[in-house]
Parts: C-alpha cells; structure tokens; sequence
C-alpha cells in the first residue's frame, strides 16, 4: 500500500511535455502598468481639455436668452439714413459683470445712432432708463462672456431688443462702443 502511495505522488509531480507552469507574468508589470498610466493620463487630458470646455459652452449657452430669434433688421439700419449724424453718447458706465461679487469691473461708453433728431431727443429725456436698459443686460453676463471680443455683436443685439421694449418709439441703427474696459 505504501507503494502505491508514493507512486501516485510521483504521477502527480511529474508534468506533460508543453505545458507551461502557471503563476505571476512580468510582462504585466513591465508592459501593462506603464501603458495603464499613459490611457490614463491621455483620458484626465481629454476630459479636462475638451469636453469641459464643451459643458462649460453648453452651459452658458442654456443661460443666455435665445439671442437668434432677435429680428435683426430691427438692428440693421436702413441704407438712407445717414449714420452718425444723430448719435446720443452714454459716458463711463461701471458695471459689476455676474458672479464676480464687485471684485471685477466694467467701464464702458456707448453710443446710440438713431435717425432723427426726435429720436435723439427721447434717448435724453430718457436717459435712466436708457442706463439701466444697459446695466441690466451687461450686469447678466459673466465676466468670460464679456471678455471675448466676438461677443460684442450679441451684446448689441441684446441691448437693442431691450430698449424697444423700453422705448418702443426710438429705432436704434448701431450702437457704438467708444470704451470697454474690463478690471
């Protein structure tokens, strides 16, 4: 009996030719782990580069009014008006922009090209509520969106649907920035 003990335990020590000892591969650690870290890092760059840059437009997109439905020939002006010969000036504005808690300023001058001299009349018995038509809008927007220079168009969409609302008896033309200064 003891014979066939130790046999079976020689059978059992003994291997096939072609078979491989399974256990711990280095390749693992010497391949794997570098190229995890190198997916790794491209995926942190990825997320932080693109995609947030994306949500971020998306989301400041959602927070603007809807700028397309503007009729923009309210803010074209009409090819027989002289531009510039009526033109109402609104000096030194200082704007808090949003989210900034007053630590960051806006100092702006604006001006309105209207058509007639009527027009330019009742932009200055109007004057209070042609400033505060202006602070509202630029107030609204964040300091990102007042900082690009391609925004400026929008801006003078939005501030021109605003004032026909106000002021629905002047027909705005353009309206200038004289000063845009950002502090």
């Amino acid at each position: 009996m003891e014979q066939t003990k130790e046999e079976k335990t020689i059978v059992k020590e003994e291997e096939p030719l072609g078979v491989e000892k399974k256990g711990f591969n280095m390749k693992i650690l010497i391949i794997g782990i570098p190229l995890f870290l190198v997916q790794l890092v491209a995926v942190y760059f990825i997320t932080a580069n693109i995609l947030l840059s994306k949500l971020e437009a998306n989301h400041s997109a959602e927070q603007e009014p809807a700028v397309e439905n503007v009729d923009t020939a309210k803010v074209e002006p009409e090819p027989e008006a002289e531009r510039g010969k009526f033109v109402y000036m609104v000096e030194d504005l200082i704007i808090n922009p949003a989210n900034t808690d007053g630590k960051r300023l806006l100092l702006s001058s604006l001006g309105f090209d209207v058509s007639t001299e009527k027009e330019h009349k009742a932009l200055k018995a109007k004057d209070v509520l042609l400033k505060d038509a202006i602070i509202s809008v630029m107030g609204s927007k964040e300091l990102a969106q007042l900082g690009n220079t391609a925004y400026r168009d929008t801006l003078r969409i939005e501030i021109t649907k605003r004032l026909s609302y106000v002021m629905p008896d002047v027909k705005i033309n353009t309206i200038y920035f004289s000063k845009y200064i950002l502090q």
